[in-house]
């Protein structure tokens, strides 16, 4: 089995120029911020890469060019398989497996249609499993689009032992179940991390697999010091827990193109077009600019009052 792939772990956006390209500039620098700021390893081609919305050709591309920068500093995941039959997404997932990327995540929504039983299920856990190469460790990924399909406690059980599968983004946003879930897969090299923000410092604490959240895009070192430090610091990790809590309530408002409004302010790219969301949030969200100057200050504030802790601890 391969390495742990655990800790803060951003999900990818994709930065889109004006001819509505990739932009592979504003895209390495986005790396590069995620690493800066504390990411432990990198989810490519996912959701909040809008990947429903990207070609297999672009959906390869993205995944090869992150392994590619990161170059082995921190490990990289990558999913990318949207099509019904399995047959074709095979085919993705293969594409996907050919870029290096350390883990290859299946997408719960597509082992099988929204109505279908467990035996359809396990049908395509077993159709993938043979298809795909052994040697590539897999994860799972409870993507809320088009539906959310949690897996049940069984199919836990089964990826915990199959010794293929080496980490769920958990989508179940209920601490209980992230709890028994963990203890389902417990002694097996299958991690539980939990993306959801309002239960992520209480998440963390049980499965010790860190977070895979959106707001990773906004202040990933908010996170990782929440994870590494706040036990050290009870008061101030309760306190930054309330304020990342809050912050993620504007996902609604427009993710991800509201991540690329908040990196078009921090200059890591120039254009916040989207192909998941081609509105104007402005419109839609009044008063937007003044709530990211909001989260902007408290990120802001919570790293001064992280940096005055550690000096006063040495």
């Amino acid at each position: 089995m391969s390495k742990r792939i655990a800790g803060i772990i951003p999900v990818m956006i994709t930065p889109f120029g004006p001819d509505g390209k990739i932009d592979w500039g504003g895209y390495e620098a986005l790396i590069e911020w995620y690493i800066a700021n504390g990411s432990e390893a990198l989810f490519a081609v996912c959701q909040s890469s809008e990947m429903r919305f990207l070609s297999l050709e672009e959906r390869v591309d993205l995944s090869r060019f992150t392994v590619e920068k990161v170059a082995g500093r921190i490990p990289v995941v990558s999913s990318g398989h949207i099509s019904e039959s399995l047959d074709d997404q095979i085919t993705e997932l293969m594409a996907i497996a050919d870029t290096g990327a350390d883990a290859v995540i299946l997408v719960s929504n597509r082992l099988a249609p929204e109505t279908a039983g467990a035996a359809e299920v396990r049908a395509s856990f077993d159709a993938l499993l043979a298809a795909l190469p052994k040697d590539v460790p897999l994860g799972l990924y409870e993507c809320p689009a088009p539906y959310r399909r949690l897996l049940t406690d069984d199919e836990i059980d089964f990826c915990a032992q199959s010794g293929r599968f080496i980490l769920l983004k958990d989508v179940s946003c209920d601490l209980d179940t992230v709890k028994r879930r963990a203890t389902i897969a417990e002694n097996t090299p299958f991690l539980i991390c939990n993306a959801n923000a309002a239960i992520a410092y209480a998440a963390m604490q049980v499965t010790g697999a860190g977070f895979c959240g959106v707001m990773n895009n906004f202040h990933p070192d908010l996170y990782r010091w929440l994870q590494d430090h706040g036990a050290e610091y009870p008061e101030l990790a309760d306190e930054l827990a309330v304020f990342l809590v809050l912050s993620a309530q504007t996902e609604p408002m427009g993710y991800p193109k509201l991540a690329k409004l908040y990196h078009k302010r921090l200059g890591t790219f120039a254009d916040t077009s989207s192909r998941a969301v081609p509105y104007d949030l402005h419109e839609r969200y009044w008063a937007l600019e003044a709530v990211i100057d909001r989260i902007v200050q408290g990120t802001d504030m919570f790293r001064a009052r992280i940096g005055a802790a550690s000096s006063a601890a040495v």
